[in-house]
């Protein structure tokens, strides 16, 4: 194996392993295979164009076409001419994935599963930088500076997981660049045989050769900075995969016997993303002894500090969690509870640093690292536990309250009246207006409460819609009260803030609806069962639930004002009517799907649980953009082309009389027939004269004929304008040009004609006029910078004298 094909062998393992760090990010992780495949083929066309071998441009062109092709017969083949060919569609449906892909990183939790978009993300991705690793370290054989590509595909997948990425897959990709450096450097040696430092000064003083070998050690430190600053930045500026609720969101607890505390950032900012998910996934699935499931809500938090901007989590100090917790605040003896047992299995995806379950719970058995948080009654993670694959046991209450003990409930503590009936003073008087209109006439808090209820799940005229914009201020709630549009976020925070206008304690809680159960006996719970209510305070039966949002979950059956009909199947459930509560089965009919039901696609709301696209189409800069894309794209591989074209114009177009002009006349068309020449295969040989060079063209071109006395003229003129006392102009140089390459081409066979039209091998003149430029300007910036080296010196020197 040659030492190019080596060296790119090394760089193709160093960016799979590299990749290896993207591989929990999604599951399944098949992916990797493709982009594997991939980033081989790409490899593989680089070998083979540098052993033709076609100039650097050239090999990177063939690179990106192969990579171009492979993407598009994997990801848009539908889109594309004869399922190969990219065209506009392409990139458009290229541009539309990537859109997808973005949204979905956004919404789901690690591991995200494969869509397209994601898929489409992670191989082109992969391969961009397994391209750009190759070309750096075999094409421009600068091994070193590849580590940046690298460091950015393992910072990706360390900012996109959120940092938790593991160390083993820093150490693979370490690895990996450590493996493409060795192979440099043993290209290197196989060349030179040995390391040679610059001559030293004098004798025995090896300065001059220590200098040259710290060099790349240099260099080494210079790029291992800039590593690190990417490290630091990059992983801060991306997004990370989350879930909202299905995403630890919160900070951890402290730690300690019996201290700490635990503040948490509003876990609701994706929950609309959670219920607007292609796919339903589930998180949690359990199995209880309760008779009916349709109140066993999972419990995450409750939301109860209102500033006007949102709804947060307030600051609470955490303890150890006790063997049975402490009774919920505000629940009496006279009520009816229940106490039932539920056991639940978190997804080994859903990672959750508060542990959902069954409100009130009384006991909790479960392992890892948990605190106790009293006011809320949460389970928080402490220092990064998480609900990731957690098996645990509740026990519960169920909490049954009659119409009559919540319609005389006393009055509330005052201290839970002062805490939890705060609004703040920026709250719209729209707010306080429409609460008292809705509820004018209602004797207690309760009827109140249920009126607010009733309100918004029926006579209200609201419709449930989750792709309506998801604020949670002040103004989000005076527009969601105009427009009347939106989803569980609005009508819980809605709902809540109206109470606590009437002077009603409320705040938010957040989890999950009860799910559907499973022929086996367990329920499955889903990202689509995320969810948001009201809980209002009841002195006497403590936080009680309600349920304002219209083809959601289930209404207590206190919050019902009519008993149901006698024919009705289920006792607790009523008969729809026009002044009836929301129906309270959580379970779909028969002709709705279960997961339908659950995000309100069924019932008088069907139109309103999922609205069509309302996208018109690309937009006009980004057709634009994929315009100019598509013509790059076209227009790369024909550039050597179009320059030979050109070429070829500015030596045989050149006019005038003059000696001058006899003479360029002359000398642009024998470059042109030696390129010509070269372009079927005859390498120019300088050290020839004209004459045999000549010859050597028909020998080796295999011409006859016209074509054959053609070179020979213009070898002949060639002479006459380098030697002659006076050069004279010799006609018809560019009709003998002409006949040159078409004799050429006859004598050629078909693919050298293709190649010397598509890839004409004097196109490397272009990279070689470009590297004599910047080593011109390198060197007059050298020149410059020894001149000013020399006057500062001069500057600081002259001064010394003066004192001297």
């Amino acid at each position: 194996m040659s030492g190019a094909a080596r060296l790119a062998l090394c760089a193709f393992a160093a960016t799979m392993m590299s990749a290896g760090a993207l591989l929990p990010l999604v599951d399944p992780a098949i992916w990797i295979l493709q982009a594997a495949l991939m980033v081989g083929i790409v490899t593989g066309v680089g070998v083979l164009a540098r052993r033709v071998p076609l100039a650097r441009a050239l090999t990177v062109a063939l690179q990106t076409v192969a990579g171009l092709l492979m993407l598009t017969v994997a990801f848009a083949s539908e889109d594309a001419v004869l399922g190969v060919l990219p065209g506009p569609e392409v990139f458009l449906r290229f541009g539309e994935l990537l859109n997808e892909g973005g949204q979905d990183v956004g919404r789901f939790a690690i591991p995200a599963p494969a869509t397209d978009g994601i898929k489409l993300m992670l191989v082109g991705g992969v391969m961009v930088i397994g391209l750009a690793v190759d070309v750096l370290a075999v094409t421009m054989r600068g091994a070193a500076p590849a580590g940046l590509p690298l460091l950015a595909l393992y910072s990706v997948a360390a900012g996109l997981s959120g940092g938790d990425a593991s160390w083993l897959w820093f150490l693979l990709a370490a690895g990996g660049y450590l493996l493409l450096l060795l192979a440099e450097g043993r290209e290197r040696l196989s060349q030179w045989g040995r390391v040679f430092g610059s001559a030293p000064r004098r004798p025995g003083d090896l300065t001059g050769a220590a200098n040259a070998l710290s060099a790349p050690v240099r260099t080494g430190r210079r790029i291992g900075v800039m590593a690190l600053g990417i490290a630091l930045v990059v992983p801060a500026a991306l997004p990370s995969l989350n879930g909202g609720l299905l995403d630890g969101t919160g900070s951890g607890a402290g730690s300690g016997l019996g201290g700490g505390t635990i503040s948490a950032v509003n876990p609701l900012v994706s929950l609309q993303d959670n219920l607007n998910q292609p796919e339903d996934r589930e998180a949690l699935r359990y199995r209880t002894n309760a008779e009916d499931t349709r109140n066993l809500y999972l419990r995450i938090m409750a939301l109860d500090d209102f500033d006007g901007a949102s709804w947060r989590f307030s600051q609470r100090s955490v303890e150890d969690v006790p063997d049975r917790l402490p009774g919920p605040p505000g629940l009496s003896g006279d009520v009816s509870t229940t106490e039932i047992t539920t056991n639940i299995t978190a997804a080994g995806w859903y990672r959750q640093n508060y542990l959902p379950m069954p409100y009130p719970a009384s006991e909790v058995d479960i392992e890892g690292r948990w605190r106790f948080e009293p006011s809320g009654r949460t389970l928080v993670g402490d220092r990064g536990e998480t609900t990731q694959g957690a098996r645990y046991q509740v026990t519960s209450l169920l909490v049954e309250p009659s119409r009559e003990q919540l319609a005389s409930a006393p009055r509330p503590p005052a201290s839970v009246v002062r805490e939890f009936t705060k609004v703040p003073d920026v709250l719209p008087d729209m707010v306080r207006t429409t609460a008292r209109d809705v509820t004018a006439g209602a004797a207690n808090d309760y009827e109140r409460a249920v009126r607010l209820q009733d309100w918004f799940s029926v006579e209200g005229g609201f419709t449930y819609d989750t792709q309506v914009s998801s604020g949670t201020g002040v103004t989000a709630i005076s527009r969601f009260l105009r427009e009347k549009e939106g989803f569980c976020v609005h009508f819980s925070f809605a709902m809540a803030a109206m109470a606590r206008t009437l002077g009603i304690p409320a705040r938010v809680a957040v989890g999950f609806t009860p799910g559907t159960p499973q022929p086996d006996g367990t329920t499955s719970v889903g990202l689509r069962d995320a969810h948001a209510w009201p809980e209002l305070y009841f002195e006497g039966a403590g936080w009680t639930r309600f349920e304002p949002t219209p083809s959601r979950g289930s209404a207590p059956d206190y919050t019902i004002p009519e008993a149901p009909s006698a024919e009705a199947e289920d006792p607790s459930q009523p008969e729809a009517s026009a002044s009836a509560a929301p129906d309270a089965s959580p379970s779909a009919s028969e002709s709705c799907p279960p997961q339908a039901a659950r995000i309100g696609d069924c019932g008088p709301l069907t139109q309103a649980g999922a609205l069509p696209p309302t996208d018109s189409g690309p937009s006009a800069g980004t057709i634009a953009l994929v315009t100019l894309i598509v013509l790059v794209v076209l227009l790369v591989p024909l550039l050597p082309l179009l320059w030979r074209t050109r070429v070829r114009a500015r030596r045989l177009g050149s006019g005038g009389r003059t000696p001058a002009d006899a003479t360029a006349r002359a000398l642009g068309a024998w470059r042109e027939i030696v390129d010509s020449a070269w372009d079927h295969g005859v390498r120019p040989d300088d050290a020839r004269t004209p004459r045999r060079t000549a010859a050597r063209i028909v020998r080796l071109g295999q011409l006859e004929g016209e074509p054959a006395d053609a070179v020979h003229r213009v070898a002949r003129a060639v002479e006459q304008v380098l030697y002659a006392p006076e050069p004279r102009p010799v006609p018809g140089l560019a009709e003998d040009v002409q006949r040159v390459r078409a004799g050429l081409g006859e004598a050629a066979g078909r693919w050298t004609r293709q190649r010397a039209l598509l890839l004409p091998r004097s196109s490397i003149r272009v990279m070689w006029a470009l590297t004599a430029r910047w080593a011109a300007v390198t060197d007059r910036w050298g020149i410059r910078r020894l001149e000013l080296g020399r006057r500062w010196a001069a500057l600081f020197r002259r001064p010394s004298r003066q004192q001297g």
